[in-house]
């Protein structure tokens, strides 16, 4: 029989330290294969995390991480293939799982990039990152059974481009991403699905309701801490809006526009009506 007095004490389990959200995410953008990218976004509970929003962090040079493929052209290169064939439903969801992999780099970027916003700023964005996270694995796996990958097809940069253009000005970054580029696919989607359902593609189009449906609450994230920053600047948010689309050169907006999306998604009479002038006038 041993004696109870050589038995060692069981130890309790230590608990882990705290993984700092903001730092964290850096690496996370600067992961190369987007697969991997997505699962680790995917994997880590933020809840767990530390936060400090006063910490500077010094980019640590081209950002994000990114393979060679896809190979990145000017929009004007970029195919129009017809959407009955098998190849030209997947060069649809190929382009919609490339807008989604940079959506995780674009919702990546905000966390650690811009320092001294409330912590809310953060985790939400944080969100952002998980949903886009979980919306690139469910394009990517559908277009894997199809019998196609992600790398496959040539892309555009365009929403990477507008991150760069803005990487010094929040204000813009908000005005000019969330609110504009990604607002677009409020727009745009509704089609999209219509073009999908005629083919008899369903589980694609249910994952773009799925899409659609977070879509609209990371666009009203970007217009709340635009209206955040705008209130405590003391700044008219159309009007800021319109100087900010032409100081960064963003596109300019053209219908048709989904109304009940963008309403739902926080976007305010007064800038629907920017939205729809007969000017032309951008508004976000």
């Amino acid at each position: 029989m041993i004696p109870t007095d050589a038995i060692s004490p069981v130890k309790p389990p230590q608990p882990q330290p705290a993984v700092p959200l903001r730092p964290e995410c850096l690496r996370l953008l600067q992961v190369i294969s987007p697969n991997d990218k997505a699962a680790r976004v995917r994997g880590l509970d933020g809840a767990r995390c530390s936060l400090d929003p006063t910490e500077t962090l010094i980019e640590p040079g081209p950002l994000p991480g990114r393979t060679e493929h896809p190979r990145l052209v000017h929009p004007s290169q970029l195919k129009t293939r017809a959407v009955g064939t098998l190849e030209g439903r997947a060069g649809l969801i190929h382009a919609l799982t490339h807008i989604e992999a940079n959506a995780i780099n674009l919702a990546l970027d905000m966390v650690w990039r811009f320092a001294n916003m409330p912590t809310g700023f953060y985790l939400d964005w944080w969100q952002v990152a998980q949903e886009e996270a979980l919306h690139f694995e469910l394009l990517h796996a559908h277009l894997n059974q199809m019998g196609f990958a992600y790398g496959d097809f040539p892309a555009h940069d365009g929403l990477w481009d507008m991150a760069e253009r803005t990487k010094t000005d929040l204000l813009a970054r908000l005005a000019l991403v969330p609110r504009t580029l990604e607002a677009r696919g409020l727009d745009a989607t509704p089609a999209v699905r219509n073009r999908l359902v005629s083919v008899g593609d369903m589980a694609a189009a249910n994952i773009l309701d799925i899409i659609l449906r977070d879509e609209i609450g990371h666009v009203a994230t970007g217009n709340r801490w635009y209206r955040h920053l705008c209130d405590a600047r003391q700044l008219d948010a159309v009007g800021t809006y319109a100087v900010l689309a032409a100081r960064y050169h963003a596109p300019a907006l053209r219908g048709p526009f989904n109304l009940q999306a963008r309403r739902a998604a926080g976007f305010t009479e007064a800038e629907l009506a920017a939205l729809q002038a007969p000017s032309g006038v951008t508004a976000g």
